[in-house]
This record gives structure tokens, C-alpha cells and sequence, in this order.
């Protein structure tokens, strides 16, 4: 039950031990992920419900004792099987420590069941009962301090305090004397209740350090697919202000396996906290350095390369429809087949501004003839395309489309005469159109994940755009 307390917890600890603002560091993570005011009481709130079905049922030691009763004398009490069973928390709240970061849960109450058993001697016999008992706790407060720090990409999770206080305490037993209810009340009344706040607290240390073992072995790598692989390492401890808790991650694309991040993008941009967002419970913000690195990636592994031949039947693939661009290819090859390769020369540029995201693409077209089985390359067009980019989330992933903005081309070599490169500009474009575009939105489209953990969803996203980052707004869902 542990493991989807995790996000939860980092939402609400994500300050250093010793720190309070603005932390700064040699290198900062190109995502990062903000948790608003409204965003910590969320995560409170499902972080106290998901600790209480973590903790119940939780069983007490048996309590013994021996007291004298007037006119009884001494009688032998056993309380046995004390199991907490239910607890309710009315109010709570995050505040910080200094060091360390307090969640105290108050005016909270717990159920308890129990045995009881009594013996004792008389000149003759020996007289005994049993029989069970509830008990009610109330104004019990629950607190505890803890804090995070970044060690090796991982972080450390410590418990500084933590402390459990009861306030009251009705029991009810089913059965026995009236003597024996006094009796038992003056007995174990403060037993009950030191009872309780020891097995709470024991119980809350072993769940800390269970989250901390968790927190340390979560992957450094959210695999892409079989080629590229997202970076979750932590580059800094977490930082807490007055209105919000940040918290960064290396978050560059990378070859599967493979944790260092491509040349050039070993250091994160030094840049103001990103755009806030009151409204929504999180923001998630990527650097445009996260796609540029993408692009990267796939381009090292030899994934930017397209061949278009007579497969996808376009009717531009036969040196007929090149009679006029091309002539000298229709004269030496009347009627052949064609093929376009079409590859990238270089990874995809990605700006991201105010007003929305650019992308430049760098292609070769290699133009070749099919001859006798031969694929005959004989000339090459260099594009260099503008197209702008709109994103958005789909299922927890971000995803997006690209429209072509405009393009320009040049003649790169031709091994048989000049190509009339006005009256081609109609075919790039209806190749550009019809075939790259809507191919390369096909694999946009299926988005790469955010960084949340399984069980979290995000519900009613907002994307909004900073210079060089693009910030996902939105509330959360948890199931």
C-alpha cells in the first residue's frame, strides 16, 4: 500500500533538511514540476487517507495489570487483541519547519476493539470473567517532520520528529460488573491511550523509512520505446517558497539504457521559477531542450530516414510527371518508377516563445530511378522546413501536431542535368503536405510520458507557453 504514497509524499516534503527558498544549484533540471497551495492540500488529503488504510487494522500489545478494588481486594486485569480498526482525521495542515517540512492531522478519532479478562482469589475460589469492549479515542493529533535531499539523482527521505498525543478515551464493555468498569476505567485508561500513541508513531517510523527504500530505487529511466528513454534523475534537492513546491529532474531524452544525456544539453538553462498556476493543483514545465533532445537521440539512431516509392501510389513516383522538371531523367529513363529517400541532416530545432512553438526540420530528398531492379540515385534537393507545433495532453502523456508553415529548397547536386527547381516546388509541397507531415504527426501523436506516478492522472490540463518552456496546468485526479 506503500508505493502510491510516494508522489504524494514528495509533493509535500520537497524541501532539504536545513533549507527553506530559493535553492541554487551548478545544474538545473529541464522539468520541472511545480505543486500549488491548492496541489499541497490535495496531496494532503489523499496522503492522510492513504496512510490510515496503510496503518488499519493495527494491533496493540496486551496490557496487564493487578489493582485492588474495595471490598474485592486485588483483582488480575488482562486487556488482549486491542486493534485499532478505524481512525477519522477532521482537520490538517502542511506548514513549514525549518528545518523540514510538518504535517500535523488534528481532532481525529479512532475505534478500537478489544478482549478483557480478570481473575482473582478468595479464601474458597478463584473467581474470573472475560468478555470484549470497544473503545472510542478522541482529540488525538498525529505530527510529523520530515525532509528530502538530493543524493546521486535519487532522493533521501529522513523522519526528523514525529509524535502522536491522545485527549480522551470512552470505553464500553459488553458484560460484566459495574465494579469491573470503574475498574478497568481508573486501570488502563492512560495504558490505552500511551498504547495508541506508541503503536501510531512506531507504525508511521516504519512507513518512512519503507517510503525512503522506494524513493531510492525508483527508475532513473522511463523507457520511450526499444530507441529512446526519458531521464527522471533529480538534480537538486526540492525547494519550497510561500506559494508553491518545486521539484526538478534531469528529464532529457537519452538512448535506452544509457543515462548520459546527448553533448551540449549537460547543463540546464538558469532561467526565473516558471509561469505559476494558482488555479490548477500542479504544473508540469518542460525546456525545449527536452524535445531538442529527442530529436537528437532518434537522428543518432538512424530512425530520421523515410523512403517513399511506388508503394504509397502517388502518381508524382514516374519519370513522366518529371518530363518537365526533370528532363533529362524522363529522356535517359522514359516511364521508370521513382523512389524519394528523404532524411534528416540534422535534429530538428525546437523554439519555444510566447506566442507558441517553432520547428525547423533540415532534409535531403534523394531522387532516384528504379532501372531493371536498380534503385539509381540521381539528384538531391535540400529543404530546410518551418512548422509550427501544437501541443497537447493526451492520457497523461504529452503529445502534438506540426503545421507547415513554409519551406525553402535548394538543388544539392543532379548527376544528369538541371532540375527546374520553380516547377518542382508544387511536388515538394504536396509531398510535404500529404505524405512527411501527417506521417510525423502519426508518431507525435503518441506522445511521451509525463512524469507522475501510476494512479495519478491529470484532469482539465491548461498548456501555456514561456520563453523556452511550455507549462501544463491542471488539476489532479487520483484512482
Amino acid at each position: 500500500m506503500a508505493h502510491p504514497l510516494i508522489f504524494l509524499v514528495a509533493c509535500l516534503v520537497l524541501i532539504p533538511a536545513g533549507t527553506a527558498h530559493n535553492l541554487e544549484s551548478d545544474e538545473e533540471g529541464h522539468v520541472s514540476l511545480l505543486l500549488s497551495s491548492k496541489g499541497v492540500d490535495f496531496a494532503k488529503d489523499v496522503l492522510i487517507n492513504k496512510a490510515v488504510s496503510t496503518i488499519i487494522p493495527l494491533q496493540l500489545p496486551d496490557i496487564e495489570k493487578s489493582v485492588k478494588i474495595p471490598l474485592i481486594g486485588k483483582v488480575r486485569m488482562i486487556l488482549s487483541n486491542i486493534t485499532i480498526f478505524s481512525v477519522n482525521v477532521s482537520s490538517s495542515y502542511v506548514e513549514n519547519g525549518n528545518p523540514g517540512l510538518v504535517l500535523v492531522a488534528s481532532g481525529a478519532t479512532a475505534s478500537l476493539s478489544m478482549k478483557w479478562a480478570y481473575s482473582y482469589s478468595t479464601w474458597l475460589i478463584v473467581i474470573s470473567d472475560s468478555g470484549d469492549a470497544s473503545v472510542q479515542v478522541k482529540g488525538m493529533e498525529v505530527g510529523l517532520t520530515v525532509a528530502f535531499k538530493e543524493q546521486g539523482g535519487t532522493l533521501e527521505l529522513s523522519l526528523l520528529d514525529c509524535g502522536c498525543h491522545v485527549q480522551d478515551i470512552t470505553i464500553k464493555l459488553n458484560g460484566g460488573a459495574s465494579w469491573l468498569y470503574q475498574g478497568i476505567v481508573d486501570a488502563f485508561q492512560g495504558s490505552i491511550g500511551s498504547a495508541v500513541e506508541n503503536a501510531i508513531s512506531k507504525k508511521i517510523k516504519e512507513e518512512i523509512v519503507k517510503l525512503d527504500s522506494l524513493l531510492q530505487s525508483l527508475p532513473k529511466q522511463i523507457p520511450i520505446d526499444h530507441v529512446a528513454a526519458l531521464n527522471t534523475t533529480f538534480v537538486d534537492s526540492p525547494a519550497l517558497s510561500n506559494s508553491f513546491i518545486e521539484l526538478e529532474i534531469s528529464g532529457l531524452f537519452t538512448a535506452t539504457g544509457d543515462l548520459a544525456v546527448p553533448r551540449n544539453y549537460d547543463k540546464g538553462k538558469k532561467s526565473s521559477l516558471f509561469y505559476n498556476c494558482p488555479a490548477k493543483m500542479i504544473g508540469i514545465s518542460l525546456h525545449e531542450d527536452v524535445f531538442n533532445t529527442a530529436g537528437l537521440v532518434y537522428l543518432n539512431a538512424g530512425c530520421m530516414y523515410w523512403t517513399i516509392d511506388n508503394s504509397w501510389d502517388h502518381s508524382f513516383l514516374n519519370t513522366a510527371a518529371w518530363k518537365d522538371i526533370y528532363p533529362q531523367l524522363y529522356l535517359q529513363y522514359p516511364n521508370h518508377d521513382m523512389s524519394l529517400n528523404i532524411s534528416a541532416t540534422s535534429s530538428p530545432e525546437v523554439k519555444i516563445a510566447k506566442n507558441g512553438i517553432n520547428v525547423t526540420i533540415y532534409l535531403d530528398v534523394t531522387v532516384s530511378v528504379v532501372d531493371d531492379g536498380k534503385v539509381i540515385p540521381v539528384a538531391c534537393i535540400s529543404l530546410d522546413i518551418n512548422a509550427s507545433c501544437s501541443p497537447q495532453v493526451l492520457w497523461n502523456k504529452i503529445a502534438g501536431t506540426l503545421k507547415l508553415k513554409s519551406f525553402t529548397m535548394s538543388l544539392k547536386w543532379s548527376k544528369i542535368g538541371n532540375v527546374h527547381m520553380d516547377l518542382l516546388k508544387p511536388v515538394i509541397l504536396a509531398l510535404l503536405e500529404t505524405v512527411f507531415i501527417p506521417y510525423v504527426n502519426l508518431h507525435l501523436m503518441r506522445g511521451f510520458p509525463l512524469p507522475l506516478i501510476h494512479g495519478f492522472s491529470l484532469q482539465n490540463p491548461e498548456i501555456h507557453y514561456t520563453e523556452s518552456k511550455i507549462v501544463t496546468c491542471s488539476n489532479l485526479l487520483y484512482t
